[in-house]
């Protein structure tokens, strides 16, 4: 296979980011129509698993749906894909309903809300090389792999969840993220 022509999936992820764009760009309802007639299914089955019952998967989905209409315009796909975007807005269309629908007291003597002291300058400054060290240390990594550890770590995705967006089998996800750390513990050893 030559490796300068996409393969079906890359081209699938690339015509969804591109629906998200053209939403973006002049308010595209076809592409809209896409994204709806592509994700809303799979969302509602991922939501429905995620412990929703039909009617309220369905709700969040329209209400996700809504959101990508409006928020079109803050999606890269250099920072995610189509479908990592309209997952987590999903899921966090769901936690939300969730936290409105429990709205636990606050107690204000609670050390979580209480804010820590600042750091002194010299751990922030070893703060601030290590995160350095780390973002050069993931630009290092193969692509597949530096996007499952954003997906894992900065979106918060479980390895299921991974492996439900990116259509992996569980295993290769596990595998991948293993691997990932395993370069980036030699990376960082390395630079100490």
């Amino acid at each position: 296979m030559d490796r300068n022509q996409p393969d079906a999936a890359e081209a699938e992820r690339d015509a969804l980011a591109a629906c998200i764009e053209a939403i973006a760009a002049h308010q595209d309802r076809e592409a809209f129509a896409r994204l709806f007639g592509h994700f809303a299914p799979r969302l509602k089955a991922y939501l429905m698993r995620t412990g929703s019952d039909p009617g309220k998967a369905e709700e969040l989905v329209q209400e996700a749906m809504i959101l990508v209409w409006r928020k079109a315009a803050t999606f890269d796909r250099r920072q995610a894909s189509a479908a990592t975007w309209l997952f987590t807005i999903a899921r966090n269309r769901r936690i939300d309903v969730i936290r409105r629908e429990r709205r636990p007291e606050v107690d204000p003597m609670d050390p979580a809300l209480v804010n820590p002291p600042p750091p002194s300058a010299e751990e922030a400054m070893g703060t601030g090389q290590r995160d350095l060290r780390l973002r050069a240390a993931i630009r290092e990594l193969p692509v597949e792999q530096a996007d499952l550890l954003q997906q894992a770590f900065y979106e918060g995705l479980s390895h299921s969840e991974i492996a439900e967006v990116r259509g992996l089998p569980l295993g290769t996800v596990k595998s991948r993220l293993r691997l990932a750390f395993t370069r980036l513990r030699k990376i960082m050893a390395e630079h100490i």
